[in-house]
């Protein structure tokens, strides 16, 4: 007779095709359902918050719904950081975990209930008689909101039989999308007459543009108007005519291409949150323009902003063309005689820095050359995240994820590459860390190396130390050994691990990558540099952050 662990085994299955996780004896019933009468496969990982980490990496990669799994108590509450950062990135996925028995929590036992929902996550428990059901409620709240929930299965009932397992209805799921009214439809006949009469618009879209499925539109948007476009971070990629396109806004922007920027008239903005990064501490557009916003947040996210519209980023900018097209006239020739190529180049470098280590800028410049175009970059947090953002380009925003940096976390790079690796089986995936967060993840570079074999890279900027903290505390005159690191060989651990790891001291190491590139993917382990790299060489984004204390 089925279990209650199979109940949600089976019901699950029909919903995502991989589990990322640990097993402990709060899921080991579950895990074994999964395994041996479903189809979905099981990723193992080497710590709880790995697990979610991969499944975060995995749905945005893959735009599927994910799903983690750990044991109950201590195993759980190993996941919280990763389950905070799902949150704040708004990440549709199931977390299954064991969960105290029915009876009352054990002597170790703590309320995972409240720790969940202390980081924004809702619970739902399953019961003997309604796990299927419950199942398919959590699925429906994970994708309605674009939220990850937590699955609990209590000990008492996860080998409790519950009769066959029924055959569940399928999630009903009602995605926000707030209807236009008549003021946000006066905003929208304000944006067709800014555009319609700019000398130099620009169009600005972000990952929420792209989940939106926004790109095609506003690529006709772009044309109709001759806007410029640029994204964020994390929107690269989502305008179909790149030629026309200034690379990312903010920080990680390159200087030429965010003086075109800032000389804009008018500014939509598409699914995007206008941080403080993206904005240049509010120096991204010139006091004269005209910004206007569409976005499913509540209300406009800058002060900078002066007409706003809650809507579903597609619609709108639909709504937007065909306006355009009733008016009628001739779109801005503000992009003729500009040279857009020269404008988004980064710096080159120098080969080395002033403390003779290699120049970050150089390495960057010269592993892009040299990265296969059909790649996926995930990166950890921390200072170095700029080089990769500045000149490592994706072909759209499902290929670029920041995992970390909602809930501004480091040490969650290498669990994000088995998650994109097995939603992105074709693709090379390429991982961008510091030392620091490297070492707090350093058990899931095996599983990084186990699951994208030959189609992983990882890149470790070593700088033997804190770099964020060095850049802010250190300049202060805080003590510095708090920040510093003893000089690590990620390539000797690497080896150890079954990869080909490679120290690179100037751009002449970097040959290793041409070679791993040229192989067959099938006869090339995974490859990791450990790029001993100047720390005396700082990243734009955070002189910025520093002019300000």
């Amino acid at each position: 007779m089925p279990t209650v662990s199979a109940h949600v085994a089976h019901t699950l299955a029909r919903h995502i095709d991989t589990v990322f996780g640990v097993m402990g004896n709060g899921n080991a019933y579950f895990l074994d359902s999964l395994g041996r009468e479903t189809s979905s496969g099981f990723v193992a990982v080497r710590h709880e918050a790995a697990g979610v980490v991969a499944a975060d990496a995995h749905y945005r990669a893959s735009g599927r719904l994910a799903a983690a799994t750990a044991t109950y108590g201590a195993g759980f509450t190993n996941t919280l950081t990763a389950l905070a950062e799902a949150v704040q990135a708004r990440t549709p996925l199931v977390l299954i975990v064991g969960d105290e028995p029915t009876s009352g929590p054990r002597p170790w036992g703590v309320d995972q209930i409240a720790l969940a929902a202390g980081v924004g996550a809702r619970t739902y428990t399953v019961g003997h008689r309604d796990a299927a059901a419950t199942v398919v409620i959590a699925i429906e709240h994970a994708l309605t909101y674009r939220l990850p929930v937590v699955l609990g299965i209590p000990y008492d009932v996860v080998t409790r039989e519950a009769g066959p397992v029924p055959d569940a209805s399928a999630p009903q799921v009602t995605p926000e999308h707030p209807p236009v009214g008549p003021y946000a439809d006066g905003v929208i006949d304000r944006i067709v007459d800014a555009l319609a009469t700019a000398e130099r618009p620009l169009l600005l879209g972000g990952r929420g543009a792209w989940l939106a499925g926004a790109g095609s539109v506003l690529g006709e948007l772009a044309a109709l108007t001759g806007a410029l476009t640029t994204t964020t971070a994390l929107g690269r990629g989502l305008f179909p005519d790149s030629a026309r396109d200034l690379g990312v806004a903010g920080g990680f922007g390159a200087p030429g291409a965010m003086e075109i920027v800032r000389d804009a008239d008018v500014a939509v903005v598409f699914g995007a949150a206008l941080n403080q990064f993206t904005m240049r501490f509010g120096e991204l557009f010139a006091p004269g323009t005209r910004v206007f916003q569409i976005d499913l947040s509540p209300t406009a996210t800058h002060p900078h902003v002066g007409g706003y519209v809650r809507g579903d980023a597609a619609d709108v900018a639909g709504e937007i063309v065909q306006r355009l097209r009733v008016r009628g006239g001739s779109p801005s020739t503000w992009g003729t005689g500009l040279d857009l190529e020269a404008a988004r180049r980064q710096a080159a470098g120098t080969g080395v820095g002033p403390d003779g280590r290699l120049d970050p800028r150089t390495a960057a410049a010269r592993i892009a050359e040299l990265l296969p175009e059909d790649r996926v970059v995930v990166s950890d947090g921390g200072h170095f995240l700029g080089w990769s953002n500045m000149y490592w380009p994706v072909a759209s925003p499902d290929r670029m994820m920041m995992v970390g940096t909602a809930y501004q976390s480091i040490g969650l790079g290498f669990p994000s590459v088995p998650g994109a690796a097995v939603a992105r089986p074709d693709s090379t995936v390429v991982l961008t860390t510091g030392d620091g967060g490297g070492l707090m993840a350093i058990a899931d570079l095996e599983t990084a190396i186990r699951v994208a074999r030959g189609r992983g890279v990882a890149v470790v900027w070593n700088d033997a130390q804190y770099g964020a903290e060095v850049l802010n505390y250190g300049k202060k005159g805080l003590h510095p050994d708090p920040m510093l690191i003893p000089e690590v060989d990620f390539a000797a651990v690497a080896r150890g691990f079954g990869a080909e790891g490679v120290i690179v001291r100037d751009a002449a190491d970097l040959d290793a990558l041409a070679s791993w590139t040229a192989r067959d993917p099938e006869d090339r382990p995974f490859l990791l540099l450990d790029l001993r790299v100047s720390a005396a060489v700082v990243a734009p984004y955070w002189e910025e952050i520093a002019a300000r204390g």
